[in-house]
């Protein structure tokens, strides 16, 4: 493999990181307008259509044709659909720092299951490296909770439930990216987290009484903004990204990156939020890319 296309997934990736780390600041500007569940379903529904329009002008194409399905259910139940339920309510019955160090486990659960499911046996080397990058977002996680926010069992179990659906998705990637592209991928991704999450909205919102104000979000800029972000360089850009890198390298080589999303939204907070900046931020994020560089450095 030449040099370039040894680079690429590495490129990828890191572009992908800073896109998912970014999509923290849209989000929460997001909730302040719509619920979780409307969030998610406008945003999976906007990738959908765009990435629809651009199939029907030929502009990408797909063929799901004599390729066994089943994984690709699989993975798109395993993410986005339930990493999100999971993810959404393990964050409000849990504190931040809580939150922050089960999420961070993530490459640690994908390392497990690429060992298990795909026989990608990591060095001893790579997996001290990946625990540094961890021990980086605890540091930034406990060290930053001030909301004083209780945790309950609940919460302990949702967020396991992400971590394990994250690690899942990681590691069916890899294998039907035998068989699909990484645009075919994509693209079953946002058509299933589109109908799924619709069909939870109108459930929502019909529970809720508050049908007659389901486009109203709409109205708002920010949360327009935000649903743009979100659904086109966040769903979209960042998934295939993301489906492209785990096509040419290993599950846990490429899970261990997600930490670098950490440092992208800290580094957001503090320019355009205008939030405070510790030495804590510093070293966690010095650990953070100390274990990116071990972990895809050391064979």
């Amino acid at each position: 493999m030449d040099k370039k296309n040894t680079l690429l997934p590495y490129i990828s990736v890191s572009i992908s990181s800073t896109i998912f780390g970014l999509s923290f600041l849209f989000s929460k500007q997001a909730l302040t307008v719509a619920s979780p569940f409307m969030l998610v379903s406008f945003r999976f529904l906007l990738a959908f259509l765009v990435m629809t329009v651009l199939i029907i002008f030929r502009i990408i194409k797909v063929d799901y044709r004599k390729k066994p399905l089943g994984g690709l259910l699989l993975l798109g139940l395993a993410e986005p659909v339930v990493y999100f339920i999971f993810e959404t309510f393990g964050v409000k019955n849990a504190s931040s720092s809580v939150s922050g160090l089960m999420l961070s486990l993530i490459p640690i659960a994908v390392t497990l299951l690429g060992i298990y499911i795909l026989n990608e046996v990591p060095s001893i080397t790579r997996v001290i490296f990946i625990i540094v990058s961890v021990l980086g977002v605890a540091l930034i996680g406990i060290m930053s909770s001030t909301s004083g926010q209780e945790t309950s069992p609940l919460g302990i179990l949702l967020l396991l439930g992400a971590v394990t659906s994250a690690g899942f998705y990681t590691i069916i990637s890899r294998k039907v990216s035998k068989h699909y592209t990484p645009v075919e991928i994509t693209y079953f991704m946002m058509f299933f987290a589109a109908l799924c999450f619709t069909i939870m909205n109108l459930i929502d919102v019909s529970i809720n009484g508050d049908i007659h104000r389901y486009f109203e979000p709409l109205q708002n800029k920010t949360f327009i903004a935000s649903i743009l972000y979100l659904g086109i360089l966040s769903s979209i850009i960042a998934y295939f990204l993301t489906n492209f890198t785990l096509s040419k390298i290993q599950a846990s080589k490429m899970s261990v990156f997600s930490n670098v999303s950490t440092i992208v939204s800290i580094v957001a907070g503090v320019l355009i939020l205008k939030e405070s900046f510790h030495i804590y931020h510093l070293i966690g994020s010095i650990l953070i890319l100390t274990g990116v560089w071990g972990t895809n450095k050391f064979k």
